[in-house]
């Protein structure tokens, strides 16, 4: 049998049905990766503009010396268990993390992936207010249309298709709470800036004061949603959340899983806010995908709380088995090394102001009604009517046709409610021209699949 056989038949595949992975195109098997680039077992190459499929791949595929630093770690030791032994590179990693961090974000807590992240800063959260003696702050604010995860406690938040899993795996955690969000192009209010006040930060404080602030635990906020149609934050709005968690005794949690490590164009996008939060969760640029890892930093005001406890309550009741893996620690040093040697963070500000600039001569189509976007993170949202900013049905089939279209352009790109890019933080002006030509002429293409002269 084929791999793509055996695949169909013994790998149960994350969020994607069987039947579509048998439609023509539906699965493809990569053997190789090569900077921007992947390659199938047929031999095509792709501008790999989505980073290995997640906004992960920071540092570019194939690098070697990563590869060459976890083998050199797991020869001499690859694990132990995260709770009273821990491996010289994990204490490496964490101060490095803790360096890079914004403000006071300097004790750091392993975890595999991002979903455990924002589920151990879950945790982190609820344990600080009920050692403060507030055993009724277990309330956590999300927005609708962010997305933090999958795990139990992170789908609970996600505002995105919570519906839907509701539907399937409800209950869910009780005590999350989602308030509209701030995408301005599609604002809940029909509001628009400057004359809307940030109605959608305040709708914050107002939702605090109608729970009641002592029973309300966090705040937690992307600061550019990425998997929820990639809009940045106003100038106004992650300062306006400080401001409010700091008034009613509330933490601020900043997801930076995707955001993080150079992806919109400075270390972490909430700086570019000049926000520190109290807890900030962390993954996909830790090790570029070169190894599972995750990590979540709380801050001084949060650590001192735990310090000043007493007995088995003064340790974080958490713990992830392969929390702090000494092998992936030698591969996210490696990852970070790289980042900062080959200024990553700094040519991710530069291409995403070139991606943007390019991107926005597409505004002259008449299905392009929004360009967004910060660092190499952007999206170009569709419309069938630019006044109305009237969404694409689904019987229009656009995320499956525009996919199709940017992969016969050699581009792989995600199509939900918008085109999604992503590339690596190494894209340079060759991978964001290819990007740009290619998606102009795949809106073309579908513009005539809907029958709009374009």
């Amino acid at each position: 049998m084929s791999t793509a056989a055996d695949a169909l038949k013994h790998v149960w595949f994350h969020a994607t049905s069987t039947q579509s992975l048998r439609a023509e195109g539906g699965m493809t098997v990569f053997t190789k990766g090569e900077d921007c680039y992947l390659i199938d077992d047929k031999g095509n190459r792709y501008l790999d503009a989505l980073s290995g499929g997640a906004f992960v791949t920071n540092v570019g595929h194939g690098r070697a010396e990563i590869a060459d630093a976890i083998a050199a770690q797991a020869r001499e030791l690859a694990y132990v268990a995260p709770y009273n032994f821990i491996a010289p590179t994990t204490v490496e990693l964490a101060k490095v993390v803790a360096d890079l961090a914004p403000g006071d974000l300097d004790r750091v807590f392993f975890t595999s992936g991002g979903s455990e992240s924002v589920e151990t800063a879950m945790k982190i959260v609820k344990q600080y207010h009920w050692l403060g003696g507030d055993q009724k702050r277990t309330k956590v604010i999300s927005r609708r249309g962010s997305y933090h995860g999958s795990t139990q406690y992170a789908m609970s938040i996600s505002g995105a298709s919570h519906d839907f899993n509701n539907k399937i795996f409800g209950p869910l955690v009780p005590g999350c709470l989602q308030v509209p969000h701030n995408n301005c192009y599609r604002c809940e209010y029909g509001l628009s800036r400057p004359s809307c006040g940030m109605l959608c930060a305040s709708m914050i404080e107002r939702q605090i004061l109608h729970e009641g602030p002592e029973t309300v635990a966090a705040i937690i906020a992307e600061p550019v949603p990425a998997a929820a149609s990639i809009y940045p934050a106003p100038d106004e709005y992650l300062p306006m959340l400080r401001e409010i968690a700091d008034k009613y005794g509330v933490l601020l949690i900043i997801d930076e899983v995707i955001n993080g490590f150079g992806r919109t164009g400075s270390m972490f996008a909430c700086e570019q806010w000049g926000v520190v939060p109290d807890v900030m969760t962390m993954a996909k640029g830790l090790t570029s995908g070169y190894i599972p890892m995750g990590a979540v930093a709380a801050s001084k005001r949060v650590i001192d709380r735990f310090e000043n406890a007493s007995g088995r309550e003064a340790g974080l009741n958490h713990v992830l088995s392969f929390g702090g893996h000494a092998a992936a620690a030698a591969g996210a040093l490696k990852n970070l090394e790289i980042l900062q040697r080959e200024k990553l963070v700094e040519n991710s500000r530069e291409m995403g102001r070139y991606l943007l600039d390019s991107l926005d001569t597409l505004r002259k189509l008449p299905l392009v009604g929004d360009i967004r976007g910060r660092g190499l993170l952007a999206a170009v949202e569709l419309v069938r009517d630019k006044k109305t900013r009237e969404p694409f049905a689904p019987g229009d089939q656009m995320s499956v046709r525009m996919t199709n279209y940017l992969r016969d352009e050699g581009i792989l790109a995600r199509t939900f409610q918008v085109v999604e890019f992503g590339p690596p933080l190494t894209a340079g002006r060759e991978e964001v021209d290819k990007i740009v030509t290619g998606v102009e002429k795949a809106i073309r293409r579908f513009a005539k699949d809907v029958n709009i002269p374009c």
